[in-house]
């Protein structure tokens, strides 16, 4: 099934193209986001929003960083978070001797002007000490996943999304897709 892409993050279309196996049509149209923790809610809101502009059958995206001990702050604020403090800021924010547990989740949303499903994925892992890498992008520099010690910045593509949060939701997405009708 064809659907549209709706991201201004280039980054985020090029894991979505290796991910699904196939080149994805993309806009970068400014859909206004509401502001909320849960990040089902904002790719609803943000889908059904996106497809009354586009009228055709699209796909968005809500990713969020959950640090345990500040309560899972910044959570789907996560890009508001980066844009006034950068990754640097984000690394301080866990004072020494603090968890830097934390996980990255997101949610994909697919509406196709009827009907609306989501898709979720998570890992878990901690912050790092410092940015590490130069590969990736937003927060990949900061982000340790579970049982490894390199940040999503440091692997390989092939790595990050074989194990990310994102690699997750969307081969569910790919999966309903590929369902017969």
């Amino acid at each position: 099934m064809d659907f549209v892409f709706v991201t201004s993050n280039h980054n985020k279309l090029r894991e979505a193209e290796q991910i699904l196996e196939r080149k994805v049509a993309h806009s970068d149209i400014d859909v206004p986001e509401i502001q909320s923790i849960n990040g089902a809610d904002i790719v609803r809101d943000k889908a059904e929003r996106a497809y009354k502009i586009l009228k055709k059958p699209v796909v968005v995206e809500d990713t969020g960083l959950y640090i345990e001990s500040l309560n899972g702050f910044p959570g789907a604020l996560v890009k508001l978070v980066l844009v006034n403090c950068g990754t640097d800021g984000i690394a301080r924010l866990v004072k020494r001797g603090q968890s830097r547990a934390a996980h990255a989740e997101v949610y994909i949303g697919f509406y196709d002007g009827k009907k609306m499903r989501i898709f979720s994925g998570r890992t878990d892992g901690r912050i790092a000490l410092r940015p590490r890498g130069k590969s990736g992008f937003g927060w990949d520099v900061l982000f340790v996943p579970k049982g490894y010690t390199k940040t999503y910045s440091q692997m390989s593509s092939e790595l990050k999304n074989k194990i990310s949060h994102r690699g997750k939701a969307f081969r569910k997405l790919k999966r309903y897709l590929s369902r017969p009708s």
